[in-house]
């Protein structure tokens, strides 16, 4: 551990790491005080139970996201761009497995066990990241850069099950590859070029 982490920033990055590999029920205090290494008592003074630590970590997560997505509508004006900066960063956190899924949609697959806390902070990610795409969309299809038939809400969520699905793809094939092959006729469906 560095003396510039905190130790329940450690414990977070750690549970995040372990969690994008085995899912809510694949790791346990037990091994987070291993690969920490600290005693388990230590990490219930930071986190008194797995749920609060993972809502916490999904919590951060939502704050890293959103983030994210506000820098990229400072430095990028144009929607249909903005998409391909959306669906580049997934292609390239698969491709080099700096962030080989999105914490949220591993959750959401596990939802009907998980603790309500966690489940309401994964609703409210999809709902954040449904709302920008949803407006993204929107902007997209009255510049005349982004079209595509229907509701752009409906779009919006096409494009969530795509990318997520896409991960999933990539996971399953262990290929990083599968991800743009799935993506990229989504974009090019989305913003045809002139």
């Amino acid at each position: 551990m560095t003396g510039s982490i905190s130790t329940s920033d450690e414990i977070l990055r750690c549970a995040r790491s372990l969690l994008i590999r085995g899912g809510y029920n694949g790791f346990s205090y037990a091994d987070i005080a291993k690969v920490v290494g600290i005693r388990n008592a230590s990490i219930h003074h930071h986190f008194p139970s797995k749920a609060e630590l993972v809502r916490t970590l999904v919590a951060r997560y939502r704050e890293e996201a959103e983030a994210g997505i506000a820098h990229l509508e400072r430095q990028i004006s144009d929607p249909a761009a903005q998409l391909k900066a959306y669906l580049g960063y997934w292609e390239a956190c698969i491709a080099d497995a700096s962030a080989p899924f999105c914490v949220c949609a591993l959750l959401a697959g596990e939802m009907p066990a998980l603790p309500e806390e966690i489940a309401l902070e994964v609703r409210a990610h999809f709902r954040a990241l449904s709302a920008w795409l949803t407006s993204v969309l929107e902007r997209g299809a009255r510049q005349g850069s982004l079209r595509f038939p229907g509701e752009a809400r409906a779009e919006a969520e096409n494009i969530l099950a795509c990318v997520h699905g896409a991960m999933l793809s990539a996971r399953a094939y262990g290929d990083p590859k599968t991800f743009g092959v799935i993506t990229r006729p989504l974009l090019e469906r989305l913003a045809p070029p002139h």
